[in-house]
């Protein structure tokens, strides 16, 4: 034990019909991160990772969390031949770390990210040749997840932190995996981005409904913990329960305060 999780109030009579997780890179900073996924563990919370080379790989496969999602490649892009084939070989790596760690998705966008998450190349143009080619690239990714028994995500980014990202926006990712259609490709829709990126969050999570492998969350501004910002977390619970949604529900977000009490607001935005 690391120390007695910090317990939520709540009726007795609530539910939590989601699977819950917190990404664990960016809470308890001064913290190894095999304390965080232990901490989270815990507290009967799924464990959201980034790059895999950042940790000690042993001391994390150690504490047996429920690593839920991870980014699924270290370099690469979707749009043009050389970044699909450096993709490619990079998913499948990334592909045996995440089943080392037993991770649920490795997590892919429309082109690396770089220092303060700016695109790696920046795009301000885009051609229908592009989406063909991404198309390709995500087939391409579907016929290794399948040999290799994983499943990826394609996650939409907004615009102001991520400017120039190809197939960033939510309305491209839902097309791209949408048209593709395969069990190996599903929908990292976050939330926090389609707020800044679109908004509208209740329709596009029933548009995006039948293709989502994990939701994630943060509030904004800010992108800290629910109830610290401008989005009804709540009333978007609810509508997602009322749409029959029961799948991964990630926070991604820095603590306004307190890492715990970060958790526990995150937590009962979900319990209705």
């Amino acid at each position: 034990m690391i120390g007695a999780p910090r317990p939520v109030l709540k009726d007795m009579t609530m539910t939590q019909p989601f699977q819950l997780a917190v990404c664990a890179e960016m809470l308890w900073n001064d913290k190894p991160m095999e304390w965080r996924a232990a901490r989270l563990t815990e507290r009967g919370l799924g464990v959201g990772l980034w790059n895999y080379p950042d940790h000690d790989l042993d001391k994390v496969e150690a504490v047996g969390a429920n690593y839920t999602i991870m980014n699924g490649y270290l370099e690469g892009r979707l749009a043009d031949d050389a970044g699909a084939d450096m993709l490619l070989a990079s998913a499948r790596k990334t592909a045996q770390v995440g089943k080392r760690l037993g991770v649920d998705r490795l997590n892919l966008h429309g082109t690396g990210l770089g220092d303060g998450g700016i695109p790696i190349p920046h795009h301000g143009v885009f051609s229908p040749a592009m989406t063909l080619r991404a198309r390709d690239t995500l087939n391409r990714i579907c016929d290794m997840a399948e040999e290799e028994g994983v499943v990826f995500t394609l996650e939409n980014l907004n615009p102001l932190d991520h400017p120039g990202c190809p197939f960033g926006s939510t309305a491209d990712v839902l097309a791209l995996v949408s048209a593709i259609d395969r069990p190996q490709l599903r929908i990292n829709l976050d939330l926090y981005h389609t707020q800044i990126g679109e908004g509208d969050l209740v329709r596009w999570c029933a548009a995006c409904l039948p293709w989502i492998g994990e939701l994630q969350v943060a509030d904004n501004p800010g992108r800290c913990e629910p109830g610290t910002g401008e989005i009804n977390y709540a009333g978007i619970a609810a509508a997602l329960d009322k749409m029959g949604y029961r799948g991964p529900i990630g926070m991604e977000a820095f603590a306004q305060g307190d890492s715990d009490a970060a958790v526990d607001a995150f937590v009962a935005a979900f319990t209705l």
